[in-house]
């Protein structure tokens, strides 16, 4: 079977990372931490994540024409992403995100800096509109304007093709955009600020009222849970030594969505994306943490 093909429109940064003993409080300078760049952005994550997973990926982006935007390209590309699409804008900066980690289960703290990837304007998606009927899913986050996400979402029902919406940094959502999605890919916290409830299972139902076909929130080390019309179904996680949780959610979302696209069911496409997320985690870094096909039995 050929691979499936997914369509992209994401952010894509350069991560500055701090790895504490813990993270440090309000107000508080730690000393002694240890510092590594690498790449990352929700969406550069995403697409490494289901190229890895097996899957062609068109990607749709804005970078600025420096060296953090090149070698983010340069990234892209090695993974055989599509990158024609990864427009550089002159005269801003390409994204940046300062990350913290700390203690033993390796929690992150995470502010991204305004960038390129403010410019992936709605026009950016029209401008791509025959990549719809070609791809077997499109998926965004929110590290773009809201119109840009409102766009992707209009063009892939009209395509009638699933979208998937990984709805971080979390924002309340209309459901005029929700109604539009296949399926939405929120943690804990996430899922009650989209909600106001603080259950996950609360939240997956009050997802499904509000128009989504499936929601499956993520739970860190307790898995996943998956709310559609079937019910409630957890899938535990396996149980490992987390190195580096940044980008465990992107991994979860790309390897979803590549599960997807291939037609597989959303229990079995669950399963294997925690799978992924709980081998992601044991290293470090976020792009250069995603698995292969190969080591996800």
């Amino acid at each position: 079977m050929p691979s499936p093909r997914i369509l992209l429109f994401g952010s894509s940064n350069t991560d500055l990372v701090i790895v504490c003993e813990r993270l440090p409080e309000p107000g508080e300078t730690l000393l002694g931490g240890t510092f590594q760049r690498s790449a990352g952005g929700k969406g550069a994550n995403q697409a490494v994540a289901a190229a890895r997973a097996g899957a062609r990926v068109v990607f749709v982006g804005a970078r600025g024409n420096d060296d953090f935007g090149t070698v983010a390209a340069a990234g892209l590309r090695r993974e055989k992403i599509d990158i024609r699409h990864f427009k550089v804008h002159k005269g801003v900066s390409s994204g940046i995100a300062m990350i913290l980690l700390g203690g033993k289960s390796r929690e992150n703290l995470i502010a991204v800096a305004r960038s390129a990837n403010d410019l992936l304007s709605a026009a950016s998606v029209q401008a791509v509109h025959a990549e719809f009927p070609r791809s077997d899913v499109i998926v965004t986050q929110l590290e773009i304007p809201m119109s840009t996400v409102k766009k992707a979402a209009e063009l892939a029902h009209q395509a009638r093709k699933p979208f998937v919406l990984n709805p971080a940094p979390a924002r309340p959502l209309p459901k005029s955009l929700l109604r539009l999605v296949h399926t939405v890919t929120p943690n804990e916290h996430e899922a009650a600020i989209l909600t106001g409830e603080r259950s996950p299972e609360h939240a997956g139902e009050k997802l499904l009222e509000a128009g989504c076909r499936n929601a499956v929130i993520t739970l860190g080390a307790r898995g996943a849970m998956l709310v559609n019309a079937s019910g409630i179904t957890r899938f535990p996680a396996p149980k490992v030594k987390p190195v580096d949780t940044v980008g465990a959610g992107d991994c979860f979302t790309g390897w979803l969505a590549t599960g997807i696209a291939e037609g597989l069911t959303m229990h079995a496409a669950v399963t294997r994306a925690v799978r992924a997320a709980g081998i992601a985690i044991t290293r470090a870094g976020a792009q250069d943490a995603m698995p292969r096909r190969q080591e996800v039995s």
